[in-house]
């Protein structure tokens, strides 16, 4: 998510880091890979449903060949102690990519001081209450809607 968003936002200039932020939260509320959602919400805006369509096919096809291949290497080579030092590396590599797009979109909250509480009562829920995402999401996402809507946006 973090190459989509510097690909979609600063090299490519598709979406602005706004509009990204939003996107990417309608995103994770629908169910699915949140990557998956936003390739079809992207190609949609600019393209309609041939768009999504594409857009879906375009991000799914090479990943899933990758990812067939890697599964058959790692079934075979998986034991091997050099392979399980590379997943480590990976893995806090992703851990970091991860902490710094979410640092980069929190940026774009501080234009939004009342959405903050939002973000902060949905991460000490889940997070330090253990609460499940989706009870949390659906008792907060319609109050975060109207607090957007009324003190953002201008409306009722």
């Amino acid at each position: 998510m973090s190459w989509a968003r510097s690909a979609i936002v600063d090299e490519l200039r598709w979406l602005s880091s706004e509009e990204f932020t939003t996107l990417f939260g309608l995103c994770q509320f629908m169910p699915g890979p949140n990557i998956v959602n936003l390739s079809v919400c992207i190609g949609n805006r600019f393209q309609g449903a041939s768009g999504a369509a594409i857009s879906l096919l375009g991000l799914l096809f090479a990943p899933v060949v990758i990812a067939v291949t890697l599964g058959a290497l790692y079934g075979r080579f998986g034991d091997l102690p050099a392979i399980q030092a590379v997943l480590r590396g990976i893995a806090a590599v992703a851990a970091g990519l991860i902490i710094a797009m979410g640092l980069r979109m929190a940026a774009d909250l501080l234009k939004w001081p009342l959405l903050i509480i939002f973000s902060v009562a949905i991460l000490w829920a889940v997070a330090f209450l253990h609460w499940p995402l989706l009870p949390v999401m659906l008792a907060l996402a319609p109050l975060s809607i109207w607090v957007a809507a009324r003190f953002y946006c201008g409306g009722a």
